[in-house]
């Protein structure tokens, strides 16, 4: 209820404008199997009664909290789901919900949680198509369980990502960052997998289709066993036409021997260095930004919100 008060008086909104549309949302993990704890209710109760979004996830890790087969996993993943967004639409009926889903499996000889899985592969295509069965926006989730930003982190993560861009995921996250199963955030790996998802935002941007595009005059201009190095076309387009990498280094070995020899994750820990060093707060109204700090100041001198008994 606090952050509620802070966004509307941040944002200059009456009640009504608020309760009009979603300013914000929050994700409603289920316990699984088949439990939604009082702290995950009230969530979707005050939620849903605001007029805010509830993406309600449960996070069935298949072998522990959930079955140990990809069909199982989504039985129990599904009706928690719409038990979920049932609750919601009770308490406010129309209110914004998505559809979330977020099922893995344990490494059997430990327990403890694996990602980027065939079987997290198989679930989020399952998940999607549940999604659109019942038509709502679908939350999904990639993840790691490496320890250091390695070729293993690197593979986990893509291959959940690529799992919810097949699967056609509204929501997308833990797909920069995350290792030893969530338990930490990498800063290198936040860098190189957010190279990964630059890449696939490009892949998934409209083919480029004009005239230009289409270079008749480039392939008329060079004559058979020639090269475009030189042809107009190329000199117009050469410093835009293609994806300049974040940290990917394109150089042949004997370049990259002379640089350093640096690894990407050398190269991304300079990356966020110089970020962060850079950073410039963005501008934002210096009278609504004190009165955030007045009422923030206000209610921890309160104690701040009351503990759900």
């Amino acid at each position: 209820m606090d952050t509620f008060e802070i966004l509307k008086n941040f944002r200059g909104l009456s009640d009504d404008e608020f309760q009009a549309e979603p300013w914000c949302y929050t994700i409603i993990n289920t316990n699984s199997p088949r439990v939604l704890d009082i702290p995950m209710a009230q969530g979707i109760i005050d939620f849903s009664r605001h007029g805010q979004m509830t993406v309600v996830t449960p996070f069935c890790m298949m072998g522990a909290m959930a079955p140990a087969s990809v069909a199982g996993a989504l039985i129990l993943s599904h009706a928690e789901c719409l038990a979920g967004l049932a609750l919601a639409q009770i308490n406010n009926p129309g209110a914004p919900v998505c559809y979330g889903a977020f099922a893995s499996n344990v490494d059997m000889k430990s327990g403890a949680p694996a990602f980027g899985t065939p079987e997290q592969f198989q679930a989020n295509l399952g998940s999607g198509q549940l999604a659109r069965k019942v038509g709502l926006p679908w939350r999904c989730a990639a993840g790691s369980s490496a320890n250091i930003n390695d070729a293993q982190a690197a593979n986990e993560t893509q291959m959940g990502l690529w799992s919810c861009i097949m699967a056609g995921s509204t929501m997308l996250v833990h797909s920069a960052g995350w290792i030893e199963g969530g338990l930490t955030v990498s800063f290198e790996k936040l860098i190189t997998d957010m190279e990964v998802v630059q890449i696939i935002a490009e892949l998934c941007a409209p083919t480029p289709q004009s005239e230009d595009d289409l270079a008749m005059r480039a392939l008329w201009e060079v004559d058979p066993g020639g090269h475009f190095f030189g042809c107009q076309h190329t000199m117009d387009r050469y410093q835009s036409a293609f994806y300049d990498p974040l940290i990917a280094d394109w150089s042949n070995f004997g370049t990259w021997t002379e640089n350093g020899e640096q690894d990407a994750s050398q190269r991304a820990l300079t990356k966020w260095q110089d970020i962060i060093a850079d950073f410039e707060p963005p501008k934002i109204n210096e009278d609504q930004k004190a009165e955030m700090e007045e009422f923030i100041a206000k209610r921890t001198a309160e104690g701040g919100a009351f503990p759900v008994s």
